[in-house]
């Protein structure tokens, strides 16, 4: 019995142009190396496939990468924004605390109790929250502090009108000295002593006379030893009076301010030369003006 030979291939390569080689391969040898190919474009591909999944991922990090640092640099920005606040707070803080002892000084003025006020306190440095906690604070003793000085307000104006009110100051410019005290002095006019109730300001005749405190005029005329002379009534039972007067310039429940002009210097009346007299009077008794000459 003849026995079977195994089969062969053929193997051939052409070069184009001419020439050509051949190749005879045993099946097992073509089995193998078509395997081998196999393996080889499978390997290409798979490597590929795992080279674009990492360009693909190397895009995603770098995307992420830059996502990251726009909000690390967002997140900075909020952080010195929120310093800022928390600086502008502090500092506006400190400003209300000193309104506040303003306010307080002039409730005093005007008469009326301290501010019963909550200070402004938050954590210093705080981010985020904190900065706006602060300025809620603010304006919270912003608004109580505008109350309290809408309370002192009607108040301290009246205070101020008293003060402005009260005779204080010199009722001549030109302030040339004193030559007759308050108290008790030789008569000028004879022998014996008298109370002379005000003070005699030297000084030429015709000299603008001043009104030493806002009130409204209750006399002007003839007033026996004073002779020409102006009665005004200030607040809490204030008067002075301006004797002597060659000429007056006001008129009866005329309202006139601290520094107008109420007459002239003059010598009329008990007088022995052009002064002027000046009196002042707490409810109807004569005080020393000379505590409140330099008041002003």
């Amino acid at each position: 019995m003849k026995r079977k030979r195994p089969a062969r291939y053929t193997l051939l390569l052409a070069k184009s142009g001419g020439g050509s080689r051949a190749w005879n391969l045993p099946g097992w040898a073509l089995l193998a190396l078509l395997g081998g190919l196999l393996l080889w474009s499978g390997a290409n591909l798979y490597l590929w496939h795992r080279a674009r999944e990492v360009r693909a991922l190397e895009a995603r990090l770098h995307a992420l990468s830059q996502e990251a640092r726009r909000l690390s640099l967002a997140l900075e920005a909020e952080r010195a924004k929120n310093g800022a606040l928390s600086r502008e707070a502090e500092r506006t803080r400190k400003e209300l605390e000193a309104l506040k002892k303003a306010i307080d000084e002039l409730r005093r003025r005007a008469g009326l109790s301290p501010i019963n006020a909550t200070p402004v306190r938050y954590q210093e440095g705080a981010q985020g929250g904190g900065a706006m906690a602060a300025w809620t604070e603010v304006e919270a003793a912003l608004l109580d502090l505008k109350n309290q000085l809408a309370e002192v307000t009607p108040a301290l104006e009246r205070t101020l009108e008293i003060e402005e009110s009260l005779p204080l100051g010199l009722p001549l410019r030109g302030y040339q000295g004193v030559t007759s005290p308050f108290g008790v002095r030789k008569n000028p006019f004879g022998p014996g002593w008298e109370f002379h109730d005000g003070l005699d300001f030297s000084a030429p005749y015709g000299a603008p006379v001043f009104a030493t405190g806002s009130g409204v005029v209750a006399r002007v005329g003839w007033m026996g030893a004073y002779g020409l002379a102006v009665l005004l009534d200030h607040a809490q039972g204030y008067q002075t009076l301006y004797g002597h007067l060659s000429r007056a310039a006001v008129r009866p429940g005329q309202r006139v301010e601290r520094g107008q002009l109420l007459g002239y210097v003059g010598s009329t009346g008990r007088s022995t030369g052009p002064h002027l007299h000046y009196s002042i009077y707490r409810r109807g008794v004569a005080v020393d003006p000379r505590s409140y000459l330099a008041s002003r």
